[in-house]
């Protein structure tokens, strides 16, 4: 009988896991399955309008522009597992390259360079003085604590448990007004309330990137939106080779063998509904010689948008991702507590917003202010309430993006938070609304005579949507946890089960990046397929190495 795979959920780690498996595993494409709610995930970019039917609890009465749920910046020193995939997949605007190919060619021609990566009242923090943000302005409280952090021995990182970063710098509150503490949070998403062991992981896993954070210069940018740069390539490779995709499917449960000391994991049956055909459910019975990929959590679930006129309906659903892997932990002891990721929204809910132009008026004024061209900003405005950042990429962004149109993006990390500029907490803001605000902070820190404020009605008369997204999961897997609160990737005693997120385990490596899922996915396939794990991608270990940590003592003293 033919072995099967079946995966649950088209995000890039199963898309992986189905690529690892026919490139490393020996199946054929028409042996794999691939099964999800939507076709974005969290590597999304596309035209507004493709996005309705994947968010039906609310209507949108303008579907002009783009939407881009979040941003995902890549590392070339540290991404080992995803350079690897990619130079699998062919490139579909370069014929004869690889993704990867097109990614670093595209990254080494553009260079990303902040030269204004924070903006207090005065503008881009970008002159001498103890506030220049090449400075990361730690106490000796702070150094010994980072140091502390960074030098904990792996097998010692129980002792982190249900800790958060608030904990652990209790005994010097200036560190939250540090450039470092600024710079970090708004670049990886971390909140005071998140986990200081994912800190720690962070901290010797980046610890290259650690001294040139000010600059964002170890950012690798795709081309285009990585929806359209990764997503689809992978998904064009994976169908050319007769992988089936089944979208609009929700998968509801998994049904497993009983076996006499109920410990052994052995998934018997997946039981699911569509979406799209009136909520036709069925089930797929699983052999023991089959395989089951399972997206245990995805950071974009439950995701709400609105548009120019129209705030977000916030989605209360529990992550459907993670309901799944809620039921499945209930029947085993091993399979770790989503409720510790899933259950505190607080904790890792955040807004973004996406601007579409019909001209280049707002670039010209956002480059202005802010001193430097698309494609190498992240700015954080960090004396705004809601803490506000923006993002301008390389245009065009998108394949469909006309030659006057501009898009951009950004985020803010407290959307309970009252707006600094329209008097409403952020969450109810239309897009209309959002777009006052983003053009508040900007005014407020234009030092020109001829403020952008004297543009503003010939700015909103260019916009051609503003799109709102709530996204409670986003930063959830920072949320604070305790060693086995994730599942391993292949959970002991599983013999046809594992998981592949950013919510399972694996030592060392960091989550909220791609490189963490494709990882999963090739620890996932080679574990189950018997492929001896010493044939896994290497992968560095800046942390031991003398020069690295000597410059990144330099910085932290600087």
């Amino acid at each position: 009988m033919t072995r099967k795979a079946y995966m649950i959920g088209t995000g890039v780690g199963n898309l992986a896991a189905g690529i690892y498996l026919i490139r490393d595993g020996g199946f054929k494409g028409d042996q794999i399955t691939m099964m999800g709610l939507e076709t974005h995930g969290a590597n999304d970019g596309a035209a507004v309008a493709s996005y309705q039917d994947e968010y039906s609890n609310q209507a949108l009465s303008n579907t002009k522009g783009f939407l881009a749920k979040g941003g995902r910046m890549l590392n070339e020193e540290t991404f080992e597992n995803l350079w690897d995939v990619l130079r699998t997949v062919p490139s579909l605007d370069h014929p004869g390259q690889t993704v990867t190919d097109d990614i670093l060619n595209f990254d080494h021609a553009h260079p990303t360079h902040d030269v204004g990566r924070l903006i207090d009242s005065d503008g881009p923090r970008v002159k001498d003085g103890p506030n220049n943000y090449r400075h990361m302005q730690f106490n000796n409280k702070e150094r010994a604590l980072m140091s502390k952090l960074m030098l904990m021995p792996e097998k010692d990182e129980q002792k982190l448990n249900n800790i958060s970063i608030a904990e652990w710098f209790a005994s010097s509150p200036h560190f939250w007004k540090t450039n470092f503490w600024y710079m970090w949070q708004t670049t990886f998403a971390f909140k005071r309330a998140s986990s200081v062991m994912e800190l720690r992981r962070y901290m010797n896993r980046m610890i290259l990137e650690f001294t040139r954070i000010n600059t964002l210069e170890g950012v690798t940018r795709s081309p285009y939106n990585q929806f359209e740069s990764i997503v689809l390539p992978m998904r064009k490779y994976l169908e050319d080779r007769g992988v089936t995709f089944i979208n609009n499917r929700k998968i509801t449960d998994l049904e497993f063998k009983d076996t006499p000391l109920q410990d052994d994991i052995i998934v018997t049956g997946i039981k699911y509904e569509e979406i799209d055909n009136d909520n036709k459910k069925g089930e797929i019975k699983v052999d023991d010689n089959d395989l089951v990929f399972d997206t245990n959590g995805s950071i974009t679930d439950s995701s709400s948008i609105g548009d120019f006129n129209t705030p977000i309906k916030e989605n209360m659903e529990y992550a459907p991702s993670a309901m799944l892997w809620k039921k499945a932990s209930e029947k085993f002891y091993s399979l770790g507590h989503p409720d510790k990721f899933f259950g505190d929204r607080t904790q890792s809910e955040w807004f973004s917003f996406t601007i579409t132009t019909n001209s280049h008026l707002l670039l010209d004024h956002v480059t202005r202010i802010t001193q430097q061209q698309p494609g190498n900003a992240l700015n954080t405005w960090i004396n705004s309430t809601p803490l506000m950042s923006l993002v301008v990429h390389h245009q065009p962004h998108f394949h469909a993006q006309k030659p006057n149109e501009t898009v951009c993006w950004g985020y803010f990390m407290y959307p309970r938070r009252n707006g600094d500029y329209v008097q409403k907490p952020v969450i109810e803001m239309t897009g209309e609304e959002v777009l006052e605000e983003f053009l508040g902070q900007l005014a407020a820190v234009d030092p020109a005579k001829d403020n952008i404020a004297n543009y503003h009605d010939e700015i909103v008369a260019s916009v051609e949507n503003v799109i709102p997204v709530y996204i409670p999961y986003a930063s959830a897997m920072f949320n604070q946890r305790a060693v086995g609160d994730r599942p391993d990737v292949v959970p002991k005693h599983s013999k046809n089960l594992a998981f592949i997120s950013q919510f399972c385990e694996q030592p060392f490596d960091m989550v909220f990046t791609e490189q963490y899922s494709f990882r999963a996915a090739q620890i996932a396939v080679y574990k189950l397929l018997g492929i001896p794990m010493s044939e896994l991608t290497p992968m560095h270990h800046y942390e031991k190495d003398p020069k690295i940590m000597a410059l990144a003592a330099k910085t932290m003293f600087r």
